[in-house]
């Protein structure tokens, strides 16, 4: 596995933007999606969307990112490569992330193993063939906590999964991404999007949470810390961001596992990303140079995405 990034693309900030905001995600027609809804066990929803075709006997999920949907750059890029290998694919959206706001006092986070459980299972009871999942960023977290979790019994859901460009240690990356550039640039988009959100749901619950905390939050772990912990039964950002970090128990994992990190990732310093020895024999580590946060623009300018979806899914096809 490997990816070297175009000479008129370097660092890792213009790696993370340019791809996210002026790559091309496919080189066609973009992949047309379907919309189907789920209703969970207590009674909220969550929105699929499929890859248009013909049943396939491979199915590709993807967990999307912080405040991703199936609209995200690498979402597209990787339907594109589902298309061109005719498999099925698949972007369940996480609550309230589809463009309507889901219904119960919650929302979704890092180590959200038990939905990403419940999820998963709905795709292999309906799927006859080989099931595949893909987590990207605070997905990609959340799917290895549901491997670490499910132990032996996730080979009877899933054949592989892969995680790209995941926060494993949510406390490294959380201050990271609280900091200088990030701070400015990163740390006030999020917020840009989930401020409106949780105020949204606020209204909706009248007294889940503290108004003016919210709002005074200027970083994700004020912001975690106010409303992503105390919704999901954590006791405050700390217990939240330690133990749905995935770094810590890797060695639980007993499926075939890749976690894909590039080493100049703005938002996961390479210094706390797993060595060799501290994961369990399942799992495959890519750490390339380069690459950003879920970027690996490829190609001539103004690139493409593809190399990552590739990659992975390159990867993932011996299993299938």
């Amino acid at each position: 596995m490997q990816y070297v990034a175009p000479r008129w693309l370097p660092g890792g900030n213009l790696q993370t933007i340019w791809s996210a905001l002026y790559a091309r995600r496919s080189l066609a027609t973009p992949a047309a999606l379907q919309r189907e809804r789920w209703t969970t066990p207590d009674a909220d929803f969550i929105d699929v969307d499929w890859l248009v075709g013909p049943p396939r006997p491979t199915l590709l999920v993807l967990f999307h990112g912080l405040e991703g949907s199936s609209s995200s750059h690498y979402a597209q890029a990787f339907a594109e490569f589902a298309r061109q290998r005719q498999w099925a694919f698949a972007v369940p959206h996480f609550r309230g992330c589809s463009g309507e706001l889901n219904l119960a006092p919650r929302a979704y986070h890092s180590g959200d193993h038990e939905e990403v459980g419940w999820i998963l299972q709905r795709f292999r009871q309906q799927h006859a063939g080989t099931v595949l999942a893909v987590g990207v960023s605070l997905g990609g977290n959340a799917l290895l906590r549901w491997a670490e979790e499910m132990e032996q019994q996730a080979s009877s859901v899933v054949s592989a999964v892969a995680a790209v460009c995941a926060p494993l240690d949510l406390t490294a990356s959380g201050h990271a991404i609280g900091r200088g550039f990030n701070r400015l640039v990163y740390t006030r988009m999020f917020l840009n999007s989930m401020k409106p959100r949780a105020l949204a749901k606020l209204a909706q619950h009248p007294g889940l949470f503290d108004r003016a905390r919210l709002e005074a939050a200027r970083d994700l772990y004020a912001f975690d810390d106010v409303f992503t912990a105390p919704l999901h039964g954590f006791r405050n950002v700390d217990d939240y961001w330690d133990r749905a970090s995935a770094k810590p128990r890797l060695q639980r994992i007993r499926i075939p596992a890749l976690i894909a990190n590039a080493r100049n990732d703005p938002f996961v310093p390479a210094s706390c990303l797993p060595h060799s020895d501290e994961v369990g024999a399942n799992i495959k580590l890519w750490q390339p140079a380069q690459g950003g946060h879920v970027g690996f623009a490829s190609g001539a300018f103004p690139g493409h995405l593809l190399t990552l979806p590739e990659q992975v899914g390159g990867w993932m096809e011996q299993f299938t």
